[in-house]
């Protein structure tokens, strides 16, 4: 060996031990080391933090790509509190992302390494703001695609052992069935086709009609106490029914009964109701054609002999004619005891009556004899009490009441009155 080989052996091993060492230059070793070819971080690179259910085998320094441009860099991956692997990345500052972005991970090649994805979400609205340095990308958007080993062990179980024998019997059987039935085959398809497009046609009030149902899900399960409660109540009326079930049936033969009737009721007087409907059409249309000159009319009823709109032509507070009817039975039966004159003229022939004092003798006390006792006839004074009478007091006091003046219609009638 040479010494210039001796002097290149101890360079290398000189690195070898820094770079392996605790204490050395790189404490990380290689892992902290920026790869050759790695994204451009710019002068002003955010961290962002994803969390993963699954990273498979992402390692640190990995590439964090947009569209498939190399964007950022992975720095560190951790186990977070809910058993998630937590990925540190740092992306370039020039690059905006919005701040509902979504992440995965995926693989290069089939054989390659793995990297991070940052997409924009499946159904992109109005960015509102951007993923800012220390955002957090939650485990709802994020994922990873299906890995080559999963792929090649889902058709290991389908190859061995698995369903090819079965797929073979399902084709066969199938040829066999669709053998001479083409026409009908195709025809089915076709309307099949034409289904599945008025479905999607309809996709709009299905969706409208599907958030319904939840809704009146939604509301049953909040009522499911009260609907429980019906539900335990309606055992004992059902009972009841069950008990009057007879009854009810009884019912509805006779309400059957009563129908047959009442059909046979109506088709009998059919034209008779008919020709007095017709009857009555003269009628409505002279109805019909005193428009409101019927309801004017109805004024003069209910306001005689004047109407409401003959109100304003007259200068005083009052129009119409008011009556105050004295009908109490006893001043009646006095006003007619103080009449001894006939109610009609000599030539009447009820002239020959006698007074109306004598006739109501017996309604106002008569003495043995059958006479009326007399009453005061108006202008006439009653004759003074006889000496053992015993007058009140206070009927002595009291003055006599003043006759009415003035007459009136009763009182000239029934006598009462000048």
């Amino acid at each position: 060996m040479t010494r210039r080989n001796v002097v290149r052996l101890a360079a290398v091993a000189t690195v070898a031990a820094v770079l392996t060492s605790g204490c050395g230059v790189l404490s990380g070793g290689l892992r902290g080391v920026d790869l050759p070819g790695g994204a451009d971080l710019g002068d002003h690179p955010y961290e962002v933090v994803i969390e993963f259910a699954d990273v498979v085998d992402l390692v640190p320094q990995s590439l964090v790509k947009v569209n498939d441009v190399p964007v950022g860099t992975v720095t560190g991956i951790a186990v977070g509190p809910n058993w998630t692997a937590n990925v540190t990345v740092m992306v370039n500052g020039d690059v905006p992302l919005p701040a509902d972005a979504q992440a995965r991970v995926r693989t290069t090649s089939l054989l390659g390494e793995k990297f991070v994805e940052l997409l924009a979400p499946e159904k992109p609205g109005p960015v509102v703001s951007k993923l800012a340095d220390g955002a957090l990308i939650p485990l709802a958007r994020t994922g990873r695609a299906a890995e080559v080993e999963e792929v090649l062990g889902a058709l290991s179980m389908l190859l061995n052992g698995g369903g090819v024998a079965q797929i073979r019997t399902i084709a066969t059987e199938l040829n066999k069935a669709l053998t001479g039935n083409e026409p009908e085959i195709r025809t089915l398809l076709g309307d099949l086709d034409n289904m599945v497009g008025a479905l999607d046609s309809k996709k709009g009030e299905i969706t409208r009609a599907i958030d319904e149902i939840n809704r009146l899900a939604v509301t049953l399960d909040d009522r499911k106490g009260q609907i429980e409660t019906a539900l335990d109540d309606l055992a004992p009326g059902l009972r009841e029914l069950e008990s009057q079930r007879g009854a009810l049936v009884d019912m509805l033969k006779a309400l059957d009964r009563l129908s047959g009737v009442a059909t046979d009721v109506v088709e009998q007087s059919r034209d008779d109701l008919l020709a007095d409907i017709e009857h009555l059409r003269p009628i409505l249309r002279k109805l019909a054609e005193s428009g409101s000159d019927l309801v004017n009319s109805l004024e003069f009823f209910l306001t005689p002999p004047f109407t409401d709109a003959a109100v304003d032509a007259f200068a005083g507070d009052y129009a119409n004619l008011y009556i105050r009817a004295d009908l109490d039975l006893g001043h009646i039966l006095e006003n007619l005891a103080r009449s001894n004159q006939p109610l009609l003229g000599p030539d009447s022939p009820l002239s020959a009556l006698p007074p109306t004092s004598q006739l109501l003798g017996p309604l106002l006390g008569a003495d043995g004899a059958g006479q009326a006792f007399p009453l005061p006839l108006p202008g006439q004074v009653e004759p003074a009490p006889t000496t053992g009478s015993q007058v009140p007091p206070a009927q002595r006091d009291e003055e006599p009441e003043p006759e009415p003046e003035g007459g009136g219609l009763f009182d000239g009638l029934f006598g009462g009155g000048g």
